[in-house]
Formats: C-alpha cells, structure tokens, sequence
C-alpha cells in the first residue's frame, strides 16, 4: 500500500491506518529509536506512541512525506524519553556526539524547533542536502537524523570508519559554509 492509501486511512478514520503504518515503517521507526535509546522495549514503546500520535494528529495534519512525518514523531518521542531518563544511560554515547558534531554547523540545534528563523534553518538544511550526492546525503541523514553509529554507517555503505569520519567532518564543514553564505547566524 503506497503512502497516499494509507493517509487516506487516516483521514477516513480507520483503524487499518496503524496497521498498515506498522506493516511499512515499522522497522524503520525502530530503528530510529532504538538508535536513541539503546533498548528494544522503550523503542518499542516509542514507536507505539508515534503511531498514536499520528493518529491523533491526522486530521487536521496532511503530510506529504508519511516516512518523514512518522519517523520524526518517533524521534522526537524517543528524544523526549531520552531526556527522562539519567544522562549517563545514552545510547553509548551516539547522541550526545552526533549533536555535538552538529553544533558546530548549527548553534542551538537542540532548540530549533523554537528559535524563531527555523523555518529559514530548515530550509537551508533542505537545500544543503539537495546539492549532496546520494552516498554524502544518506550518510550526512544516518549519522544526524537516524542518529547511527559510525561503524553502522561505515558498514551500510561498504567504507572504512576513518573514511566516514572524514566524509562527516567535510560534509559538517561544507554545511557551515553553506549557512554563512544563506545569511543564518551561527
């Protein structure tokens, strides 16, 4: 079932929606949290809520992207449990890095949902990403969106772990430069 069915389930209420929703992202929107998490079971718990969520939230919502849309449900929940919990149990490190990583790029990045020119962030970022080549783009979104290890990364695409660290490094300078010259303040 291709996304727009499934969206159509939701703004029809039916329940087939979650199913469905679980059949094709599921394993996806695991991922994602247990990334963050470390754990089967509050990933598990995570993804169930995400699918809640967008229950709840379509209507009035209409995404585009069902995959962005859900998978970033499930990674704000799993952010959201992740600061619940104490600061010495996360995920191996892999978070707090990988934002750490970021920050140079971006000041703030843990608050840019509230910062009042998000809007003009994200768009920056879009267009930053649309310039990247399909190896730089997937790996620059497993390493700050899905949150993965560098080992995880380096073995999905078949390179070395000091190549990826050193793509990340370029592809993090390259973003610096690209926000200067978009005019945002870092």
């Amino acid at each position: 079932m291709d996304d727009r069915e499934i969206i159509e389930l939701y703004l029809q209420r039916s329940e087939e929606a979650i199913k469905q929703t679980e059949n094709k992202y599921g394993r996806y929107c695991h991922k994602i949290a247990f990334n963050i998490l470390g754990n089967d079971e509050d990933s598990e718990e995570c993804v169930n809520d995400a699918f809640m969520r967008a229950w709840g939230s379509i209507p009035p919502n209409e995404p585009t992207s069902l995959s962005s849309f859900i998978g970033k449900i499930t990674r704000n929940l799993a952010l959201d449990k992740l600061r619940s919990k104490n600061s010495d149990k996360r995920g191996g490190g892999e978070i707090p890095l990988a934002l750490d990583e970021l920050s140079e790029c971006i000041s703030g990045i843990d608050e840019l949902e509230r910062r009042e020119d998000s809007s003009e962030i994200i768009s920056a970022i879009n267009k930053f990403l649309k310039g990247l080549n399909a190896v730089e783009r997937g790996v620059f979104m497993r390493r700050y969106w899905m949150l993965d290890s560098i080992a995880d990364i380096a073995k999905r695409y078949d390179i070395s772990e000091s190549k990826t660290t050193t793509m990340l490094f370029r592809l993090r300078e390259k973003l610096k430069r690209h926000m200067i010259k978009e005019g945002i303040a870092l």
